[in-house]
């Protein structure tokens, strides 16, 4: 626990904090800001939810697609990684209250599991207010939070989703950033930070003394085994996120945890191709080069910051190995353009000082963007990331379907925000 001494500090930086947003907040606020916005308040009005005012919310990862159809298996999916980065990118923009909303339905789910009581959360929950109606039926005697799936209407059965119900470190160390960027712009602090201690503390048993830390949990309750692959995106995020919770606490444990996560993710980077690979094989020792992700190497730049390699060359990389059609691919297959990780690449660029870089990118995103603000995940159906649909032999693709993830980063990019560090 941190000292009151500490907590005092946070909770006067927090004011100071909530001063400038509220400047902030009179101006508009991009288009994809805007977006997220609207969807908590449609979402507020359409679960007409009781008493009125702001609720614990998640809000669905993907626009909703025709009842019946095989998309519309997931349109009740909240996504618990694009939810932590909608409340980074609407606390950035000045909107607490909103990014609140997020924040409280993360900090719902950390105290209500079904099973689990030990700091872990789900990589997925169902969409709207995690503590109302169904979600507040007993289980063991308790209220729990319910986690997201489908019925299907030949068999008349509700079947959940291997993945959703399975927890992957990545996902939490965003879960943490976003509680602690939501912690340092709020007059009550306290709930957000012990619950991103919490979910810190369950991270810390996925340390592994040879460098890392390993990518979590997967599978149901009682049939859970340990994902012993080490995912090199996993411990970029863990970087900030335990450099955060460290400066927001005092406590070491952090401040060592993000030095062992940067110590794994150096060892990643091939400096005669400038690029960063995509983590270990299950031994947790063999260099996985199969699929070479954009994102571990934006966001490999975006957390290291100064610290990175060679920002140029890895962005050189990018450029010939996953540019398309004024955007970039998942992989390097360039089988279509990824706009989540479009938007990140506009952002490491912007963090590597290439400003014309980065507005050209941006503008080609925003001309993609719908008249809502939103974006697509992908500008066609069926890009591939390279990877399985985990525990599934189907191949992992984004569609054309507007995604609550890259509308985030788009607002994020928007913004000009490097989200993994609070300054």
């Amino acid at each position: 626990m941190m000292p009151l001494s500490k907590l005092i500090a946070i909770v006067l930086a927090s004011l100071v904090g909530a001063m400038l947003f509220s400047w902030a907040a009179a101006s508009p606020p991009p288009k994809a800001v805007a977006w997220l916005a609207a969807q908590l308040a449609a979402r507020e009005q359409s679960d007409q939810l009781e008493p009125p005012g702001p609720q614990p919310l998640f809000l669905p990862s993907y626009a909703p697609a025709p009842p019946l159809s095989e998309e519309a298996k997931i349109n009740n999916f909240a996504y618990l990684y694009d939810n932590a980065v909608a409340a980074m990118a609407l606390s950035y923009a000045g909107k607490p209250e909103r990014a609140r909303q997020i924040a409280d339905a993360i900090v719902y789910a950390y105290g209500h599991d079904r099973a689990f009581t030990d700091g872990r959360l789900r990589n997925a929950y169902a969409a709207g207010n995690p503590a109302g109606f169904p979600c507040r039926q007993p289980a063991k005697g308790a209220a729990f939070v319910c986690l997201p799936g489908f019925y299907d209407q030949r068999d008349h059965k509700w079947y959940e989703d291997y993945y959703a119900v399975s927890t992957s470190t990545g996902n939490l160390a965003w879960a943490m950033l976003a509680l602690c960027q939501v912690a340092r712009h709020t007059p009550e602090p306290a709930k957000y930070i012990q619950a991103a201690e919490g979910i810190g503390d369950f991270v810390l048993t996925l340390r592994d003394e040879r460098g890392g830390f390993v990518g979590g949990y997967e599978g149901w309750e009682g049939q859970q085994k340990k994902a012993t692959y080490k995912s090199t995106e996993h411990n970029i995020d863990l970087i900030a996120a335990y450099a955060r919770l460290a400066a927001l606490t005092g406590e070491q444990k952090y401040a060592d945890a993000s030095q062992h996560a940067k110590a794994f993710v150096l060892t990643m980077y091939d400096a005669s191709r400038g690029c960063f690979y995509t983590g270990t094989t299950e031994d947790g020792v063999t260099i996985n080069k199969e699929v070479l992700p954009l994102d571990t190497n934006t966001w490999a730049i975006l957390a290291l910051r100064g610290d990175a390699p060679d920002a140029a060359k890895t962005l050189a990389f990018i450029e010939a190995n996953m540019a398309i059609g004024g955007g970039y691919d998942f992989n390097t297959d360039k089988d279509g353009v990824w706009f989540e990780g479009t938007a990140q690449a506009a952002l490491a660029y912007k963090q590597a000082g290439k400003l014309e870089k980065y507005g050209q990118i941006l503008e080609f995103l925003n001309k993609n963007a719908d008249q809502t603000g939103a974006i697509a995940a992908a500008d066609r159906d069926g890009v591939s990331s390279g990877f399985m649909v985990s525990g599934t032999s189907i191949p992992w693709k984004y569609g054309k379907r507007a995604h609550l993830g890259a509308t985030a980063w788009l607002a994020l990019a928007q913004l000009g925000v490097n989200p993994f560090w609070d300054d």
